[in-house]
């Protein structure tokens, strides 16, 4: 469910739990399209018979793939209205902490740690944390930076 605040609201966030998106499929093509943007074919990614005798036991996306795919669902997570400029300012600290295997469906929970007040606007630090469906441990941890401003 998408939290939809006003950016004078934004201070109003820090400590909330935003919780979680709707889980989203990754698929070999969208594997195989990264790999092409990125020029990285490492086998473990992109060649699907390889990989299903290799040590995850199938192909599995990239640790930045599933980590960008932070931004739609960020998204998903907060609209923030009367802002005119929304800002990925960057992240703190990332892990991988366990791959995601093609065609597992993944889902983002988020935390917003702390609001900052900035010229024009104001920052938000974002406790991230993206799953596989039936995986024990995470796949990512992040903690990400967003600015908005008016």
């Amino acid at each position: 469910m998408t939290t939809t605040v006003s950016l004078e609201e934004l201070p109003g966030l820090a400590g909330r739990d935003l919780g979680w998106t709707e889980y989203r499929e990754v698929a070999q093509d969208q594997v195989n399209t990264f790999a092409d943007a990125t020029d990285d074919h490492q086998w473990i990614h992109v060649d699907p018979e390889r990989a299903a005798n290799g040590p995850f036991g199938a192909p599995i996306a990239h640790g930045f793939l599933t980590l960008s795919l932070v931004i739609p669902f960020w998204s998903d997570l907060l609209e923030v209205t009367g802002a005119e400029t929304k800002v990925n300012y960057g992240l703190d600290k990332v892990r991988f902490v366990s791959p995601v295997r093609v065609g597992a469906k993944i889902r983002m929970k988020a935390q917003v740690t702390e609001v900052t007040e900035i010229s024009g606007g104001f920052q938000l630090g974002v406790d991230q944390v993206i799953e596989a469906d039936g995986e024990a441990k995470p796949a990512v941890v992040a903690h990400s930076l967003y600015r908005f401003y008016a």
